[in-house]
């Protein structure tokens, strides 16, 4: 069961960089660099982009953020590595940071460059040379699931994590931040979606339990897995939007994501990984393990399942304001603005059923 590396793909020219100058920083910082390095992008990269650059002796990865708008806070590229940097001795699956660059000199934006995990990515299909049946891609998901639970078991209070946290009132700093960005980031004709808000205002728990290390973008295109072994889960990427919260919003985040096969046709055109294959647990039953797992109270799951759909419509509809905007070209962002509506409109529904 082997399957090629993620490949990188030529760089967009709207996302492309002075590798002059990249080189010459990174020598400053990099022992024993040969050659001329040559630089591709990474498939994605909706929000932050990523690179692989290729020397002759080995390969580095480096992540900055998009031009054009941003939210306040977001694509902040010295916090995510400190983030990586201090979780890499409790989280192994953290890649090495190699060097940061925050000098606007050199290339006009912040970026790191960090070691590169070889390994396979999961994109919207799971590779037939994986040659994984039910079984198999059952265990791949549990394993998926564990990475989680295992983050979440991180001390939060050792060295530079503890200062990742403000504290209690988590979920409501969470509610009212996503609320400021949905409204920022409106465009002509998209949805208010103030009754949807207001629902999430009446229905967050009374306590939050913001005591652990969470990711808040955990899905299977952020890790890697071993190519000689497709259930061994050797990396997690994009530290981005880490910090000390709720573990079950982190969960929640991660499950807006979870496109199952009994989904409607619209929300199975918007899958990005292969959560539909045969042996996928499905979203229920992600929610029944984790609990089972670390004995968390899951009985009140309706808000958190809720807000992660509302806080991944909030990061549709930025991106989309970005494409309406005219700072990004990138064909792929043409219907964000459609599929935002629709993640309200699947909120509707699951407030509905739930009275």
């Amino acid at each position: 069961m082997t399957a090629a590396p993620d490949q990188a793909r030529a760089v967009r020219d709207e996302d492309a960089f002075d590798i002059a100058r990249v080189d010459a920083f990174l020598r400053q910082h990099i022992g024993g660099l040969e050659g001329t390095p040559t630089v591709k992008q990474f498939p994605g990269g909706a929000s932050n982009l990523t690179y692989l650059l290729h020397y002759a002796n080995r390969d580095l990865v480096l992540r900055r953020p998009p031009r054009g708008a941003k939210a306040k806070s977001a694509h902040d590229m010295m916090r995510e590595s400190r983030v990586m940097g201090a979780l890499k001795a409790s989280y192994p699956y953290v890649p090495a940071i190699l060097a940061r660059c925050d000098d606007a000199q050199v290339i006009g934006q912040d970026f790191y460059v960090m070691e590169r995990l070889s390994g396979t990515i999961l994109r919207r299909d799971l590779p037939a040379e994986l040659g994984l049946d039910r079984d198999g891609v059952r265990r791949l998901c549990v394993a998926f699931i564990d990475r989680l639970i295992e983050l979440h078991q991180v001390d939060a209070t050792q060295g530079e994590l503890r200062e990742l946290g403000k504290g209690e009132g988590y979920i409501a700093r969470q509610i009212a931040g996503w609320r400021e960005r949905w409204r920022q980031a409106a465009t002509d004709g998209s949805d208010p979606c103030d009754d949807v808000m207001a629902w999430l205002d009446a229905n967050q728990p009374a306590r939050d339990n913001a005591s652990c290390v969470i990711h808040n973008d955990f899905r299977f295109d952020n890790v890697v897995l071993a190519t000689d072994n497709p259930l061994d889960i050797i990396g997690v990427l994009d530290w981005e939007l880490a910090t000390v919260g709720d573990p079950l919003m982190d969960l929640g985040s991660s499950l807006a994501y979870w496109v199952q096969a009994d989904d409607d046709p619209v929300f199975q055109s918007f899958r990005r990984q292969p959560t539909h294959e045969a042996g996928m647990l499905t979203r229920r039953e992600v929610v029944a393990y984790y609990g089972e797992r670390t004995g968390m109270d899951i009985s009140h799951w309706a808000f958190y399942e809720i807000f992660g759909l509302f806080r991944l419509m909030v990061i549709i509809q930025q991106i989309y304001r970005r494409y309406a905007l005219g700072q990004t070209t990138n064909p792929q962002f043409a219907g964000f603005g459609d599929a935002a509506k629709y993640m309200g409109m699947r909120c509707r529904r699951l407030m509905a059923s739930k009275g």
